[in-house]
């Protein structure tokens, strides 16, 4: 048997109020608040990477990380009669709360699990989902993420991301997020700094199609396996 994932320290350290205690579940878990959070833009990232994966999902989908909002019910809806969802976080109290909202629904698992060391075996699915996740990572935590992620997915398949990017240079919102994510957020300024595909591999060959949204704040990307 697997031995259960432990907790981050970097996790604990800098997402305590956000993740890891019960008070920030509670706090946290509400749609208009998710939506806020993101300057009223959840819904449009939310289908942007619902519909990279597609309407209907055969085979095995990956969701890597629980995420608060519906996206993951949203998800499950596009599961098809022969598809399955495996959610895997390292917060068990993260995997407890997307149970609740989730119910019975039989097609999906929930796995305690590191998303740098998933412990799945290579190619095992058909596609794999990185939502707002990236950001809160620091950079070998990230790098081996993303290797994961590519591993795990079989050629052809496809790796859907959505995270911050850095905004336009005019974007009303720049100097008040750079403020907001230095200190709350202090691994998401990053992603302002480099592409992901800095964080990928070395010999990494995939292809990338990337779209930006809001001013360039937020990006959303498809990373086909080679």
């Amino acid at each position: 048997m697997r031995e259960a994932a432990a907790i981050p320290d970097y996790l604990v350290d800098t997402y305590w109020w956000a993740y890891v205690h019960p008070r920030a579940v509670r706090l946290f878990e509400r749609q208009w608040l998710v939506n806020l959070i993101l300057w009223g833009n959840f819904r449009k990232l939310r289908d942007a990477a619902l519909d990279a994966l597609g309407t209907i999902l055969a085979g095995r989908t990956l969701q890597v990380a629980c995420v608060y909002g519906d996206f993951t019910p949203r998800l499950a809806e596009r599961i098809g009669a022969r598809g399955t969802l495996d959610v895997v976080d390292v917060l068990p109290i993260q995997l407890a709360n997307l149970r609740a909202k989730l119910g019975s629904e039989e097609r999906v698992s929930l796995i305690h699990r590191d998303a740098a060391d998933l412990g799945f075996a290579d190619a095992s699915y058909d596609r794999v989902v990185l939502f707002f996740l990236l950001h809160e990572m620091p950079r070998e935590v990230r790098t081996k993420t993303l290797a994961e992620a590519l591993r795990v997915v079989k050629p052809g398949g496809r790796v859907v991301i959505v995270d911050y990017h850095r905004p336009r240079p005019w974007h009303p919102l720049r100097w008040p997020m750079r403020w907001i994510l230095g200190r709350l957020e202090p691994f998401a300024m990053d992603l302002w700094r480099e592409p992901v595909r800095a964080w990928m591999p070395a010999d990494a060959s995939e292809a990338i199609a990337q779209r930006t949204y809001y001013g360039g704040l937020y990006q959303a990307l498809v990373v086909t396996r080679a």
